[in-house]
């Protein structure tokens, strides 16, 4: 059984809901989307909760198979609950050319989830997020607009971007107040991810020509990894091989029974994985509970 946050007013090509509607998916595969927020809240108390959401040009239905068949790969320890974040990341986008320009659905829609989370997750552990492609944005104005005297220390225990479609100096720079509120935050890139070479047409027509740290360069956080000097709270490991081909699209979905492995770091020779969906839900789980 998922749980789901849905922030979106339609099923495809929408606008962000003006409310949060919470669905549950059961063995079947049906929902139930009558009033659950007292269950969820139920559900929630004194749990670790990890919140994994999509990218840009994914409506409802695609989120839902995509996060729900990868919540199925991942392996977070019996105390913890994983929520899908449903947002309407295919709204009026020119898909690969636009997206990392017009992130309006992005902001409004953490924005909204921020608001839910301030006032119906407070007995919850720890909070944490894992995101793709664009699903980084969202996920940091979420960060941004959560009230962190409602949780001790820190509001969120891990942050966790996976090609990430957004700018590579977004830690330092647009969300440089974001690091103070995250205990640990880790990022997986491939630099064979071509989504993300179109989307930075900029950056990447003149790679090799106006090279990393030339202030005109504009790279993807999913490519390269997070610009230097990036904050302390960055854990190194990022840079999938090379030779693995690993694109944007091998981050979330499966099919289960899959084997997870444990994986801290990605290793530049290790062999190239039989699942790459479960080796995304492999690192994220390994981060996640702080192995080594």
């Amino acid at each position: 059984m998922t749980w789901f946050l849905d922030l979106r007013a339609d099923s495809a090509c929408g606008n962000p809901a003006p409310d949060v509607t919470i669905r549950r998916q059961s063995t079947n595969g049906c929902f139930d989307v009558r009033d659950l927020l007292d269950d969820l809240v139920e559900e929630v108390r004194g749990r670790d909760v990890l919140f994994g959401t999509h990218g840009f040009n994914v409506n409802r239905e695609e989120g839902i198979a995509d996060l729900s068949a990868w919540a199925n790969l991942l392996d977070l320890g019996d105390n913890t609950l994983f929520i899908g974040v449903l947002w309407p990341g295919d709204c009026r986008w020119a898909p690969v050319v636009n997206y990392p320009f017009e992130g309006g659905e992005a902001i409004t829609s953490g924005k909204l989830l921020a608001q839910f989370l301030n006032k119906h997750f407070t007995e919850a552990v720890s909070l944490s997020f894992a995101s793709h492609s664009l699903g980084a944005r969202m996920v940091l104005e979420t960060i941004r607009w959560m009230n962190r005297s409602r949780w001790m220390n820190r509001s969120v225990r891990q942050l966790i971007m996976m090609a990430g479609a957004i700018d590579d100096n977004c830690l330092i720079e647009e969300y440089s107040d974001i690091a103070e509120k995250v205990n640990e935050i880790s990022v997986l890139a491939s630099r064979k991810d071509y989504a993300l070479k179109l989307a930075f047409p900029v950056g990447n027509f003149l790679a090799g020509i106006i090279t990393r740290g030339h202030p005109y360069w504009q790279g993807a956080l999913g490519q390269d990894g997070p610009d230097s000097p990036y904050p302390e709270n960055v854990r190194s490991g990022w840079q999938i091989p090379d030779k693995w081909d690993y694109g944007h699209g091998d981050y979330l979905g499966g099919t289960p029974p899959a084997l997870t492995p444990p994986v801290y770091v990605p290793e530049p020779n290790s062999p190239e994985p039989s699942s790459y969906h479960a080796w995304s839900a492999g690192f994220v789980s390994t981060r996640f509970r702080g192995i080594r």
